[in-house]
Order: C-alpha cells, then sequence, then structure tokens
C-alpha cells in the first residue's frame, strides 16, 4: 500500500487573474462577520425553537424531522467537532478561530451566545442544541460578503422576524416584516459557501448552483429543497396557503432525494460473443436532478462510486474496472488500495499515524469526488485543514459522463446469457474513517442511487 502523491494541477472555483484580490478581501470579510457575531449576544436574546411550535406546529414537525434541527447533535457533527476539529486546534491553536466558527453555521445562536469554546456537548442539553433555528434563520437581514460564504450573515435578535410574505392579521408573539432576501440563494450560500483558513472553498454549492444551467433559469436552492405545498397552514391564526415553503430541507441524508439523483444506461458494443472475445461496456450518467454538483457540500466526506458487475448463465460473478481516460489526478477517481487521511493522527494523538483506506470499495470502481489535501499534501477529510483541492470529477447539473468498462471474457465464461449491471452507490462519509471514529452505521450505509442492467449472449 502506498499514498498517493498530490496532483501537480490544484482547482479552484475562481478566476485566475483577480484571484490575490479577492482571496485577500474574502479573508478581511469572513473575519469582520465573526468579530461582529461571535459572542455578542446572550441565550437570553433568543427563543427556543419550542416556543415557536405553539403557532406552527406544522413548520416545526417538519424542522424537527431535517438536519437543520440537528446540525450540532448529529453523531458524526458531534464526532467529527469534538474528535477532531476542536482537538486540532488544542495542538494548532492557530487554528481555533477557524474551528470556533464552525459554530456559525452548526449552532448559530451558540456562536453568537457563547463567551468561551467550543460549546457544551449535545448531552449537556443546552441551547447550542437549538443547531440552525428558527431565530437562526428568521432574525437574518442580509448578508455581509459577496459571495456569501462563511456564516456572513447580518443578525440581530429581538421581536422583529423576516419572512418571504406578511401574513394577513398580525402574530401575537411577534412583528413580521417582509424581506426579498429570503427568495434569494445567497441566504443559504451563507452557510454553503465555505473556505478554509488556507482560502479554499471547502464547500461551494450556491456557486456550483451559479455556474450551472439552473440559476440561468431561476430554478433556486427553496425550489428543491423548501417546495411550495398546499393548502397548507403555516401559522394556525392565518388561512392555508397554496403555495406555502415547506421546511422538508432534505438533502444528502434523505435516502429519497438521493435515490435516482444519476440516471444510468449500460450498453455493449457487441450482443453476441465468443469465450475469449473482449466486449466494450459504456456506461453513461446523466445527473438529471441536482441544481449543484453530485456530490456536493462535505465533499471531503462524500463518495459516489459506479460499480460494475457481469453474470455469467451459471450465475458466477465478473468484477469489471473501468478504462482509464489519463486525465491528471485520475488517480483519485478509481478507487485503489491507498492509504489516505494520515492528518487525523494529529487530533487522534497517533503519533506516525499511517492512515487508513482512502476509498473502502472494490478497487478499480470509478468515484465522482473531489479530493482535498492538507498543507503538507496529504488526502485529508479535514475542511479546516484544507490547503488545496485536486481534479474535481463530480457530476455537475445536467452533466453527462461516459465511463467504458472493457472486458475480455474468460475461456471458461458459461454460454447462455449474461446480464451486466452498473450500479451508481453513495455513502456519506468514507467506511475506514467512519469505522476508525466508530461513527454510527447509518453514516457509512451504502445509499443506493440508481442501477440498470443489459445482457449479452455468449455463444458456446
Amino acid at each position: 500500500m502506498e499514498r498517493l502523491k498530490k496532483p501537480l494541477l490544484v482547482y479552484y472555483f475562481l478566476p485566475a487573474l483577480p484571484v490575490m484580490v479577492i482571496l485577500t478581501a474574502f479573508a478581511i470579510s469572513g473575519r469582520v462577520a465573526e468579530e461582529d457575531l461571535k459572542s455578542r449576544y446572550s441565550y437570553s436574546d433568543f427563543e427556543s425553537s419550542k416556543k415557536c411550535r405553539s403557532c406552527h406546529p406544522g413548520t416545526y414537525e417538519q424542522w424537527t424531522q431535517s438536519l437543520m434541527s440537528q446540525a450540532y447533535t448529529h453523531h458524526w457533527d458531534e464526532i467529527e467537532y469534538f474528535d477532531l476539529a476542536v482537538r486540532h486546534a488544542e495542538v494548532k491553536p492557530d487554528l481555533k478561530e477557524a474551528v470556533d466558527g464552525c459554530n456559525g453555521c452548526h449552532t448559530p445562536l451558540a456562536f453568537m451566545s457563547q463567551k468561551t469554546f467550543p460549546p457544551p456537548r449535545p448531552s449537556e442539553k443546552s441551547m447550542a442544541n437549538e443547531s440552525v433555528s428558527c431565530e437562526a434563520c428568521h432574525l437574518i437581514q442580509s448578508a455581509r460578503t459577496d459571495p456569501a460564504f462563511n456564516f456572513s450573515y447580518v443578525l440581530e435578535p429581538g421581536m422583529t422576524k423576516y419572512a418571504v410574505r406578511v401574513p394577513g392579521v398580525e402574530s401575537p408573539a411577534h412583528k413580521i416584516v417582509t424581506s426579498d432576501f429570503y427568495k434569494t440563494t445567497e441566504f443559504c450560500a451563507n452557510c454553503h459557501n465555505e473556505k478554509s483558513p488556507y482560502d479554499v472553498w471547502v464547500k461551494s454549492t450556491q456557486l456550483e448552483w451559479k455556474e450551472g444551467p439552473y440559476a440561468k433559469e431561476d430554478v433556486r436552492c427553496q425550489d428543491c429543497h423548501m417546495p411550495k405545498g398546499g393548502p397548507y397552514l403555516n401559522a394556525i391564526m392565518t388561512k392555508p396557503y397554496d403555495d406555502a415553503r415547506l421546511h422538508l430541507f432534505h438533502g444528502g441524508h434523505d435516502p429519497g432525494k438521493v435515490r435516482g439523483t444519476i440516471e444510468l444506461r449500460v450498453e455493449p458494443d457487441i450482443r453476441e460473443a465468443e469465450p475469449g472475445e473482449t466486449i466494450v461496456f459504456q456506461v453513461a450518467l446523466f445527473n438529471q436532478k441536482t441544481g449543484h454538483k453530485f456530490p456536493t457540500g462535505s465533499v471531503e466526506d462524500r463518495i459516489a462510486w459506479l460499480h460494475v458487475e457481469a453474470t455469467d448463465a451459471k450465475g458466477k460473478v465478473y468484477h469489471l474496472k473501468v478504462d482509464k481516460k489519463g486525465f491528471e489526478g485520475e488517480e483519485y477517481t478509481i478507487a485503489g488500495d491507498y492509504l489516505a487521511y494520515q492528518d487525523m493522527g494529529v487530533p487522534l494523538g497517533i503519533s506516525d499515524f499511517k492512515g487508513v483506506q482512502r476509498d473502502g470499495i472494490p478497487e478499480g470502481d470509478r468515484i465522482f469526488r473531489m479530493p482535498y489535501f492538507d498543507p503538507e499534501g496529504r488526502m485529508t477529510m479535514m475542511q479546516w485543514n484544507t490547503a488545496s483541492l485536486g481534479v474535481d470529477y463530480r457530476l455537475g447539473p445536467r452533466e453527462t459522463k461516459v465511463e467504458k468498462f472493457t472486458f475480455r471474457l474468460p475461456f471458461d465464461v458459461a454460454p447462455g446469457e449474461m446480464t451486466v449491471k452498473a450500479v451508481m452507490n453513495y455513502q456519506l462519509l468514507v467506511k475506514p474513517v467512519a469505522d476508525l471514529l466508530k461513527v454510527p452505521a447509518d453514516e457509512s450505509e451504502i445509499k443506493l442511487v440508481n442501477e440498470h442492467f443489459t445482457t449479452v449472449s455468449i455463444l458456446p
């Protein structure tokens, strides 16, 4: 086993010429946003989402079933933050500002209220457990930066809440002000775009959308993740609306959202073959569902891959490996026997940590990912320690990629019908990392994205 070297070509999401000027401006803006909001208020300045439930029961229940309500308490987020990020900052204090900033999006109320960091663990049931709460969103007035990123929201606690529209009646609990900012993708970008301390875009979901076809058609984040539905009663004192925005926030953790994201078709170049002959199978993958790249968000954690198998008439299974295309950085897009993530040894207190398996999937499968690299050029899954990015081989919105699998039939292959199946799989967290950190199994379980099969006839 060996560790792959960092590729020469590094990819960023910014134009080449003004990069230094823009990055400097962003870095300063990020610090200004943090200085303005970090520890500025107290928990007593904010309401608990449970209070909102009395007037907005349906919306509250939708929120509780989403990851927004678990952004701080979710098991993987807790492990990643406390066991990796916080410990890493203890060893390398220059990372503390960035690690404290994690709370700006995972638990905004704690970020603005805590005088010391980290906040209490979820088991202590503090108000940090509010995660991305009603107050965290409906107090936002605008964004400080363009593009918005790293909790760049302008927010002030109080009786005034902001929303897309003002209902026909007044709320007995607060004032309501209409804000068109809630119709923009910049609202979401406040937390779904993120830069590391090394000025690298480690989350760029809104930027991916902005560069894609849906932005040109004005199909925004809210149209897919907060779909309109009705008649629905947003508040008990109003009438039902036919176009109420449902607070579903379904994304990568929702099997129904993931299922069908990528369409597959597999086809052979010949339909009949003799043992010893070569068949080339071509698999087309079409991203027909997401307005951003797939996978997106915490790309350093996530892995999507194409697995192809052939089964002959007697049930013998053959694993087909993808044909290489020859582009730079391709070695990170084909599963192999490599070690990675050595920088986790620092927060885990393991000296000379050799890493764990990079992929944890069958060797030769095609991976759709963008690798992250630490300052030493090693592949990392710690976004706060990301100094550069590798080749971006994810599937963009409405993009089609074509992969080939060349298969020379064994001489002992059974005659009759051979079935060839292509399967697109997805994991929220690479399994070797999940196993090392003892992350609950649901975070690394294989989620089926899609599958397709075809047949060929093997002649006697």
